[in-house]
């Protein structure tokens, strides 16, 4: 489970609560598909989480402390060995850039990935980097490395979170990524989500796969996002945010959602940097069907990775448009799981996010006979 921190805490408890990721999760809440709310035509995989995907891992550090912290570290590793040496085929697209994605430059160059990839909030960035090049030096085989490419991305949790003190710190990162481990993800406000809200609604972690059937090769999508955006809510095609009267331009004039949306994407399927790419951007597909505009401060990045052997033989360009479909639907459902999973939460000058009223959404989606069973 992951480790929920406090930065006063300097006892040998905290430290090993930090290194161990050993403590009481959130109370659980439950997700989309439990309420009949199942995007598309594939089925998820068993976990319907990023680490369907065999060998992904996922850890988080929450950091939740009197009225000014609400922030946190959520650290993806595509597989338990050594990154720097087993690199990863990678790419990325980037809907939006107004944000910021570190390393993003190299992967974008030779296509693969070298580090576990960090997920934190705005001012944190450099943190990431410390705490991801620490740990990647320190990897058994690699006493002669002198560069490494960390990627770090970030969402703004200044809503929540007294940003400007920059609580998060690199032993954070190194304790996230430590953390890092296969099975269920979980969801809502912790790690690099526990500060964020999305739709003005309380947001943060949310993850979802697909698997295609054997005919198309039984390949496994897997998505997690950290959302931190705005727009108007559609749920199943429903119009969620517009009935519950809280969506963007209620009143003209008003200003354009910020906040971000990070999306990290895994694939078991053999493709190579150019078509993970591809896939990548059509993660943001999935994305403006929730009801985000991308608006002008929200920026949008998507980082997809394969963690199938290069030895094995590439897919072709036709083979792409069933993982193209997957992406799509569980970015979809990812990001209902972030609003879902989610708790009200107050924090910084005493500002108040409440979590999506989910009683009167599904009496929404009833009326519109938009509640589906879930797709076995």
């Amino acid at each position: 489970m992951p480790a929920v921190v406090t930065p006063t805490m300097r006892s040998v408890f905290f430290t090993l609560l930090l290194l161990l990721g050993t403590t009481a999760s959130l109370s659980a809440q439950q997700r989309a598909r439990d309420h009949g709310i199942a995007p598309g035509i594939l089925p998820p995989g068993p976990l319907n989480a990023l680490t369907d995907v065999a060998g992904v891992r996922v850890g988080h550090v929450t950091l939740r402390e009197g009225d000014a912290i609400r922030t946190g570290v959520t650290a993806i590793l595509p597989h338990g060995g050594n990154l720097f040496q087993q690199k990863v085929t990678a790419g990325i697209h980037v809907a939006n850039a107004f944000g910021k994605l570190a390393g993003s430059t190299q992967v974008e160059e030779l296509g693969t990935l070298e580090s576990p990839i960090v997920l934190t909030n705005t001012l944190s960035v450099a943190e990431g980097i410390a705490g991801a090049v620490e740990w990647t030096l320190v990897q058994p085989g690699n006493e002669d490395v002198v560069s490494v490419n960390a990627v770090v991305g970030e969402t703004n949790d200044s809503s929540l979170n007294d940003i400007r003190r920059r609580f998060v710190t690199k032993q954070h990162v190194i304790a996230a990524i430590q953390a890092a481990k296969a099975g269920p993800v979980e969801e809502g406000a912790v790690g690099a989500g526990t500060g964020t809200k999305c739709f003005d609604f309380k947001g943060g972690i949310g993850t979802s796969s697909r698997v295609l059937p054997k005919a198309l090769g039984g390949h496994t999508v897997g998505v997690l996002v950290q959302t931190n955006f705005g727009g108007v809510l559609s749920i199943n095609g429903a119009p969620v945010g517009r009935e519950l009267g809280v969506y963007y331009l209620k009143e003209y004039g008003e200003p354009a959602p910020g906040g971000s949306c990070m999306v990290v994407v895994a694939t078991d399927a053999p493709i190579d940097a150019r078509n993970l790419k591809r896939l990548a951007s059509r993660a943001v597909l999935g994305l403006g069907v929730t009801g985000s505009p991308s608006a002008n401060g929200s920026g949008e990045y998507v980082i997809a990775f394969s963690t199938a052997p290069t030895s094995r033989p590439l897919l072709a360009n036709s083979a792409m448009s069933p993982l193209f479909q997957a992406v799509k639907e569980a970015t979809e459902e990812a990001i209902y799981n972030s609003l879902f999973t989610a708790h009200t939460a107050t924090g910084y000058a005493g500002r108040k996010v409440e979590a999506l009223p989910v009683t009167r959404v599904l009496e929404i989606l009833r009326r519109h006979d938009l509640l589906a069973r879930p797709h076995k």
